[in-house]
């Protein structure tokens, strides 16, 4: 099995020097950088520092999505592993996730992603596993909203998931091309899951990988406190849910406006006027890009229809009331029998 490590870069001179160093003294196989039109210097100190790490230079920032299309365009492996600039590796990591992907038959999966500013806990992006609700709310087992929990022996055994996160994924090359790869109109966040979700609708599984562990900074090109972010996380949501779920549109799109609207009121009512301008921004590029992910969303329902549509993962009720009104605050709080 031949697994490449694939680093997407950009600007990101820092995180190079901080982390790249754990990931070429633990990885078996080749490691790229796919370099996103950097201004500073990375590429000049990969270079210099790390001649056997093979640099794809893009001419400028075409987004997480964007720059590992492109970037996997020119590298032929069996599996990939998509790598944050700022992920720290341990020893033995790709073997554990890839004989985990062997025995479970997993097209995707991502090790446990601990928090590298304070390893004792789950990092917010991935932790355990990703899980979505029937509202398109993502969560993770070790992770509900802002409850983060500590990495213990709670989820010590491999599981299959719903989503596995973009921080370090490892997925196979043939169904990344059989897709066609990262979904470069939403540029970056939520792509990862929108792959993995896009892969259940073929019926493939998607793991998470317990006996592994990678450290997570997080924030490495938006921080979680960017308009940015949170326009992208509320313009994407909105995409992916009206692409990927099952039954009418405007019934679970609605609903998910509603609440989207709930939350930017809160935005305004604590005086976060950015983050609130944030939201009306993403409802309003959700709307222009109704008509071509309906497109998509066609292309999904067909992809159903052809094949056993895998729903491991999907939670049947709402994780806001869940988490807001019934007071779980981990994820072995929640009833085993509302998961599908």
């Amino acid at each position: 099995m031949n697994t490449i490590v694939a680093i997407l870069n950009w600007n990101g001179l820092d995180h190079l020097k901080a982390y790249l160093p754990s990931v070429v003294e633990f990885s078996t196989g080749e490691i790229y950088v796919i370099d996103n039109g950097s201004t500073d210097d990375s590429v000049k100190w990969i270079n210099a520092n790390y001649p056997n790490v093979s640099v794809i230079e893009l001419p400028e920032n075409i987004g997480f999505a964007g720059g590992y299309n492109a970037g996997f365009n020119e590298i032929k492996a069996d599996r990939y592993i998509l790598l944050n600039s700022d992920v720290r590796v341990t020893e033995g990591w790709m073997d554990a996730v890839n004989k985990s992907m062997d025995d479970n038959n997993w097209t995707a999966c991502a090790p446990l992603i601990l928090d590298d500013k304070n390893p004792k806990y789950y990092e917010y992006a991935g932790a355990a596993g990703g899980f979505i609700d029937k509202d398109g709310f993502m969560f993770c087992a070790g992770r509900l909203f802002d409850a983060i929990e500590k990495a213990d022996d709670t989820y010590k055994h491999d599981k299959e998931v719903f989503w596995a996160s973009g921080a370090a994924l490892f997925v196979d090359s043939k169904v990344w091309s059989e897709i066609g790869g990262l979904d470069s109109d939403l540029f970056a966040h939520m792509e990862e899951i929108d792959l993995c979700w896009r892969l259940k609708n073929r019926g493939y599984k998607v793991g998470a990988c317990r006996n592994a562990r990678v450290y997570h900074f997080g924030g490495g090109t938006l921080t979680s406190s960017s308009p940015r972010k949170v326009f992208l996380n509320f313009r994407n949501n909105l995409l992916i849910l009206l692409k990927n779920q099952t039954g009418y549109p405007l019934l679970f799109i609605y609903r998910r406006l509603i609440l989207d609207g709930i939350a930017g009121l809160r935005f305004l009512m604590r005086g976060e006027i950015t983050y609130f301008l944030a939201v009306v921004k993403a409802h309003l590029a959700f709307y222009i890009m109704i008509p071509s992910t309906l497109v998509k969303r066609r292309q999904e329902i067909a992809a159903r229809n052809t094949h056993n549509a895998n729903r491991v993962g999907f939670f049947k009720k709402s994780i806001l009331i869940e988490y807001f009104l019934n007071k779980s605050k981990s994820f072995t709080d929640l009833d085993t029998t509302d998961f599908e």
